[in-house]
């Protein structure tokens, strides 16, 4: 493996850790509607445990309001039950061809225990980060003990290898500051 190698197999992770901190904070709840807070959920249909997207189109055409509609009718009691099922304290209306869920507002201790759930997966995505970096680093100082390149060329591929976890923990505060916010407004 050459250092350009290297550092692009070390950007790409830590690039999958932020995306795996968008898909989950998309799925945490702030005051308004949001199809991510429905879309992971996992529905038995066809015998099969399936995310709702797959089985449905998810729209919110009001603030407080999330209408999903199945592509298969027949699937509609298996999509409702799910909701019910799952821990969103959603409580859907089935109205034949729709299923229809009214988001309510947020309380003061809901909303506190978001935030600390946005600081836990951001925690998780850093350590993630982090894990990445040491195992680049360590993949430099195989480089250098395999005469592949210098002392001196290893020390800047570990620097570049910091200042990539520098940006992507950046990232990662960014996003969760921004989500929080959301949470917090009324």
């Amino acid at each position: 493996m050459t250092p350009d190698e290297l550092l692009l197999d070390v950007e790409e992770r830590m690039e999958k850790a932020v995306a795996v901190l968008k898909d989950h904070l998309l799925g945490i709840r702030t005051g308004r509607a949001n199809p991510g807070l429905v879309e992971s959920v996992r529905v038995e249909a066809y015998g099969t445990q399936v995310p709702l997207k797959q089985l449905a189109t998810i729209s919110c055409p009001e603030p407080n309001q999330i209408i999903i509609r199945p592509f298969d009718p027949g699937t509609l009691k298996e999509i409702e039950r799910a909701i019910q099922a799952s821990d969103l304290g959603f409580t859907p209306q089935n109205d034949g061809r729709i299923v229809r869920i009214t988001v309510p507002p947020l309380s003061t201790e809901v909303r506190r225990k978001m935030v600390q759930r946005i600081k836990e997966l951001a925690e998780e995505a850093k350590v993630a980060i982090r894990n990445v970096r040491r195992d680049g680093n360590k993949g430099a100082d195989q480089l250098e003990k395999s005469k592949e390149i210098s002392e001196e060329e290893r020390d800047q591929l570990k620097k570049e290898i910091q200042e990539l976890t520098k940006k992507y923990e950046a990232q990662v505060n960014d996003l969760a500051k921004k989500r929080e916010t959301e949470v917090l407004e009324d």
